[in-house]
């Protein structure tokens, strides 16, 4: 959804692969019609602004606002890729991520306006708004030393705010890394709902991703458990989170870019942000725990800590941090 896409970095792709379930074999595909130009006689198509594994959005004019006079009548279109589109459940699922989506009214979660089928090509799509400015990924290839305090922790609290918020409305976003938090004119917005899913009892009737024969993750955001088939919960976004977090302050991944499997198995241990208050530390560090029980099942301890009173270490403070990454690195402990 921004107007400024650059090329990603393959890692950070969302990878996915179908399965046969247990009981029956994959959806079956249908004979997919060329995307239009106009959509519902109403929205004409622009240009491409981004493609992932499942989607892809486009930069779209409201030809219905524009003859009302809107002079900004643009919004981005949401539409199922090319391979994905052909699956027959596909739609449910990208109207699952409008329902789930529509429903937070958060002022750092993008805003969708409606959900459509195109009768002339059957296309199934999401009318949202429009975001211009650069994504989270983006901004850190140009401070690979990480961003400076007072704007690592400006994007810390709008992305706990936004999961904090979506939590209480049982739902958990599924993938959260730096490509889906947009920075921009609009302000700070958490996006692409596309691989959450409602906790059990909101919204039950809900079409669900089936994670015996589709499986979707990024792989060095995903949380240990996530990568051994366990369900999505408040406790893989806080992993997730909290490695993006990480990041922000580092520049860096807390375990060298390693999924957690990987990271577990080289037996990687994070060392604390050079600014980051030892306090803070202590609870995001906890939010980085491959075990899900000391890691915990909400955000909300590491929102706290954020909102709390805070300054960045002092020269001694970054030097003491430093040293103790140079001990940590040649095998001892201080």
């Amino acid at each position: 959804m921004s107007e400024h896409v650059l090329a990603a970095d393959t890692s950070e792709h969302t990878y996915f692969a179908f399965s046969p379930t247990k009981q029956a074999s994959p959806a079956p595909k249908h004979q997919l019609a060329e995307l239009p130009e106009i959509l519902c006689s109403r929205y004409r198509i622009e240009r491409l602004l981004g493609v992932g594994g499942m989607s892809a959005v486009y930069r779209g004019r409201d030809l219905l606002r524009e003859q009302f006079g809107e002079p900004a009548p643009f919004v981005a279109l949401k539409t199922l890729s090319e391979d994905f589109a052909e699956y027959a459940d596909a739609s449910a699922l990208l109207h699952s991520e409008f329902a789930l989506t529509s429903r937070l009214y958060h002022r750092h979660i993008v805003r969708l306006y409606s959900f459509e089928v195109d009768p002339a090509s059957h296309r199934a799509f999401i009318v949202m708004e429009l975001l211009t400015g650069c994504t989270l990924d983006q901004l850190l290839l140009r401070h690979p030393q990480g961003l400076p305090w007072a704007q690592a922790k400006e994007i810390s609290l709008a992305l706990l705010e936004a999961l904090a918020f979506a939590h209480s409305q049982g739902v958990i976003h599924g993938d959260i890394k730096p490509g889906n938090l947009m920075l921009g004119n609009e302000g700070i917005r958490l996006f692409d709902f596309g691989l959450g899913q409602a906790e059990e009892a909101c919204l039950p009737g809900l079409p669900r991703l089936a994670r015996d024969r589709f499986s979707a993750w990024t792989p060095r955001y995903a949380a240990p458990e996530l990568l051994a088939s366990a369900p999505l919960s408040q406790a893989t976004d806080l992993f997730a989170a909290a490695c993006v977090i990480y990041e922000l302050f580092q520049g860096q991944h807390p375990y060298q870019r390693f999924d957690a499997k990987q990271a577990q198995e080289k037996r990687l241990v994070p060392q604390p942000p050079a600014e980051m208050p030892a306090p803070l530390w202590k609870v995001l560090r906890r939010a980085l725990a491959f075990d899900v029980r000391y890691r915990g099942h909400s955000v909300a301890p590491l929102l706290a800590a954020f909102q709390a009173p805070q300054t960045p270490r002092t020269s001694f403070g970054r030097w003491r941090a430093r040293l103790q990454t140079i001990i940590c690195r040649n095998g001892h402990h201080v």
